[in-house]
């Protein structure tokens, strides 16, 4: 049986992350993936790579793969591009990450697709993938609604109910019923524990680095004032920091700034404290080494996915949150302490079984 999954990261690579975790528990269950990626190429994924496209940081323009606002011919190329990959890999699934919950940009190619798997007596079972959380935008919740209904069979919302309701962002949740399945949160097995790299660090990270300049900068400006003053604390930047230059020189003794660890969930595993921001996937990572954490969640531009996700697990107790509007060396220090001050999180805390329920909840929807 094929699937033709295909996801478009912007600026991080989360959905590309989340992706190809699903993509590899789909083979180990018997499937044939074919994984189509429309961002940027990243090193160590194995994806058919259609023409790479970008975000400006608001996501109000999409970019090509030079950086320049794409036009409709770069649109007509992308497009062709995916209907033919589509057409050759003649799947049994067609799976879209995120669409039509978000990823509205790209209209231009999702629609053509959808239509053409539509067509014919008999198409391929058509699926959306989606985190736990969306971007709320109550203005648009009935027009994805009927895109949703028109074309999808199926919702594999990648999160526990328990947790986080899709209701909680998504207020057409009841229109869904009988389509929508919680698989439990998607996170690549952790490596065994063979290595105590970073034990007793606090860890700081922001994900691919492209919106956390001023939580690294204020983490290293709150050592000082907490009481993990005198640990060796490990500033990851991220592959897209804009300056680490600029981290490096105000780091300090006992501060130690990189752009990436190949080890970083063993590091995550072993730190004392876990100091990043909200994403889906550095937060199960989180969760599933049951370290203690401090989430401050990207809010600019309005966005909102990161802070609910937070605040819910806030409120169960499982991690520290800071509001970014909030952040400063004080109150980044605070919330250091009383992370430091409590157990990590208890094993079985959330569901994390979610790859492997995706796989199989697809076996039994083809019989």
């Amino acid at each position: 049986m094929k699937i033709f999954f295909y996801v478009q990261h912007l600026l991080g690579i989360g959905h590309l992350r989340r992706a190809a975790t699903l993509a590899q528990a789909f083979e180990k269950a018997g499937f044939q993936v074919t994984l189509a990626s429309g961002g940027r190429p990243v090193a160590g994924y194995r994806v058919l790579q259609l023409p790479p496209a970008s975000s400006d940081a608001g996501f109000k323009q999409l970019l090509d793969e030079n950086g320049n606002p794409v036009d409709e011919a770069w649109k007509r190329r992308r497009r062709e591009a995916l209907l033919g990959a589509y057409a050759e890999a003649a799947p049994d699934v067609l799976l879209t990450e995120l669409f039509p919950f978000g990823r509205r940009q790209m209209r231009f190619e999702l629609l053509p697709l959808l239509g053409m798997a539509k067509e014919g007596a008999k198409g391929p079972l058509i699926v959306c993938s989606v985190r736990d959380v969306i971007q709320s935008k109550p203005e648009r919740e009935t027009e994805i609604a009927e895109c949703f209904e028109r074309y999808y069979d199926r919702l594999l919302v990648h999160g526990d109910p328990q947790v986080a309701g899709f209701e909680r962002s998504f207020g057409a949740t009841p229109r869904l019923a009988g389509k929508l399945h919680y698989t439990g949160y998607v996170v690549q097995d952790l490596p065994a524990a063979d290595s105590d790299a970073g034990a007793g660090e606090v860890l700081i990270s922001a994900g691919g680095g492209a919106t956390g300049q001023h939580l690294l900068a204020t983490a290293i400006a709150a050592r000082p004032l907490t009481s993990l003053r005198d640990r060796k604390w490990r500033v990851l930047a991220g592959v897209n920091a804009a300056d680490l230059a600029g981290l490096q020189a105000h780091a300090g003794a006992g501060v130690i700034v990189e752009r990436f660890r190949n080890d970083f969930t063993q590091r995550l595993r072993n730190c004392v404290v876990s100091v990043s921001q909200a994403g889906y996937n550095t937060v199960l990572e989180t969760l599933q080494a049951r370290t203690r954490a401090v989430l401050v969640p990207f809010a600019a531009g309005g966005e909102s996915e990161q802070t609910l996700r937070a605040s819910l697990l806030a409120e169960r107790g499982l991690v520290q949150m800071v509001e970014e509007a909030a952040l400063t060396p004080a109150t980044l220090a605070a919330a250091v302490d009383r992370a430091a001050a409590r157990p990590g999180p208890a094993p079985g805390a959330i569901d994390l079984g979610g790859a492997r329920r995706s796989a199989e909840l697809l076996h039994e929807w083809l019989g």
